[in-house]
C-alpha cells in the first residue's frame, strides 16, 4: 500500500482529494499507480488513516475518492526525541532514516567537542531540508503516522536545555560502568519508561563524549546508560536505544 503525506488544507469538505506535485509524482509517475488502484494517507496534524481510491489521472493530478477512515495504531505511545552528535560523511541521514522507522518524533543534531563536522547557517538550512525530506520518505515506508521533526543543529548546551522537560533522559556512554551504570541500572530505565511521557535520548559523535560534556548531561538529569560490552558506532547507538525502548512500550 503506497502512503503519502499530505498538507490539512488538501483535505476536501467533500472527501475528495487531488494528488498535485510530488505525491502526484512519486505515485503515479514513479511506482506507476493507476485508476482504481488504492492509496493510504495522512493529513498535517492528524493521525487517523485516509484510504484513497484513484479514480482519474491527468497528465499532472490524480482525482481521489474518499473509502474510508480509520484511527491509526502505529505510533510509540510516548514522545522520544534523539539528540544525535553530529557524525561525518552521511551517517547523520542513516540515524534519521533509522530513527524514524523506530518511531522517534523527532532528531535534534547535537555540535559536539568531537564533533568533526562543523555547518555554518547556510549548510545547516540546506541539511536540515534534506534531512526533513529523508525522514518523510522513512516515515511513509514504515507506514507512520506523523513525520518526525528534524531541527537544524544547536550546540550542546542548548540541546540540554531544550530538553528540561523530558520526564526521561538517557546518555549511553562508554564509561558508563565507572559511573555505576551497570546492565541492569540500564534495564531498570528503559523498563521505567511510561506511555505518555517524553523521552530524551543524547548519543555522542565517532569521539564520544566528553567527561565535560557527560557531567553537564547528568547535572541536567542525564541517567548514564551501558550499550554492552562493545563499543558501538555513533549510528548504531541510537538504534539500540530505540529497538529497546519499543519492546518494552508495544505491548
Amino acid at each position: 500500500m503506497v502512503q503519502v503525506f499530505c498538507g490539512s488544507e488538501e483535505k476536501r469538505e467533500d472527501g475528495g482529494l487531488v494528488l498535485t506535485g510530488e505525491n502526484f509524482h512519486h505515485a503515479v509517475q514513479v511506482l506507476r499507480l493507476r485508476e482504481g488502484d488504492e492509496i493510504s494517507v495522512y493529513f498535517e496534524g492528524d493521525t487517523a488513516e485516509y484510504r484513497y481510491g484513484i479514480e482519474k489521472i491527468s497528465p499532472d493530478a490524480a482525482e481521489c475518492r474518499l473509502y474510508f477512515v480509520k484511527e491509526a495504531e502505529v505510533e510509540l505511545p510516548c514522545k522520544i526525541t534523539v539528540l544525535q552528535g553530529l557524525p561525518k560523511a552521511d551517517k547523520m541521514e542513516t540515524v534519521i532514516q533509522k530513527s524514524t522507522e523506530l518511531g522517534a518524533c523527532a532528531v535534534i543534531p547535537v555540535s559536539c567537542a568531537r564533533s568533526v563536522v562543523k555547518l555554518d547557517e547556510k549548510k545547516s538550512a540546506t541539511k536540515q531540508s534534506r534531512w526533513a525530506k529523508i525522514a518523510e520518505s522513512a516515515a511513509a515506508q514504515s507506514h507512520r503516522a506523523v513525520i518526525p521533526v528534524v531541527e537544524r543543529p544547536v550546540s550542546f548546551d542548548r540541546a540540554l536545555d531544550m530538553m528540561k522537560d523530558a520526564d526521561v533522559k538517557l546518555i549511553p556512554y562508554e564509561l558508563a560502568a565507572e559511573h555505576g551504570a551497570a546492565m541492569e541500572r540500564t534495564r531498570e530505565l528503559i523498563r521505567s519508561v511510561r506511555p505518555g511521557q517524553k523521552v530524551a535520548v543524547l548519543i555522542g559523535p565517532e569521539g564520544g563524549f566528553t567527561e565535560e560534556e557527560a557531567g553537564k548531561a547528568t547535572e541536567a538529569g542525564f541517567e548514564m546508560i551501558t550499550l554492552g560490552r562493545r563499543i558501538l558506532r555513533t549510528e548504531t547507538a541510537a538504534m539500540t536505544v530505540l529497538s529497546w525502548l519499543v519492546l518494552e512500550l508495544e505491548k
